[in-house]
């Protein structure tokens, strides 16, 4: 949820459809990264994929993951982190592979 200064109530930006794996839903939702143009990146643990809504969006976009729960290379075992660096690269915690992987994000 977004909060303004002074704000009543906070508005949805991210989810909030319920439980599940569409792309306007997030299941454990956990760690998250804001950019400087507002977008907003989800680590969506037990969907096991990285998930971005850019702003005023009303559904996201799988950017990594989503490709079931394991240890591949283009698997996660419950990410639950992730930042980025400079230069735009997306770093994830992959909680249950005990690894952290990094992504080119263009």
């Amino acid at each position: 949820m977004k909060w303004t200064i002074d704000a009543k109530e906070g508005i949805v930006v991210a989810g909030g459809q319920g439980v599940g794996n569409a792309w306007t839903q997030l299941y454990y939702p956990n760690g998250l990264f804001v950019d400087a143009l507002s977008t907003l990146y989800v680590a969506d643990s037990w969907n096991h994929r990285v998930m971005r809504w850019t702003q005023g969006a009303k559904k996201g976009t799988v950017i990594v993951g989503e490709n079931g729960r394991g240890e591949g290379a283009n698997q996660f075992d419950i990410p639950i982190g992730l930042s980025f660096d400079r230069y735009f690269n997306l770093y994830v915690t992959d909680y249950n592979n005990n690894r952290v992987k990094r992504f080119s994000i263009e």
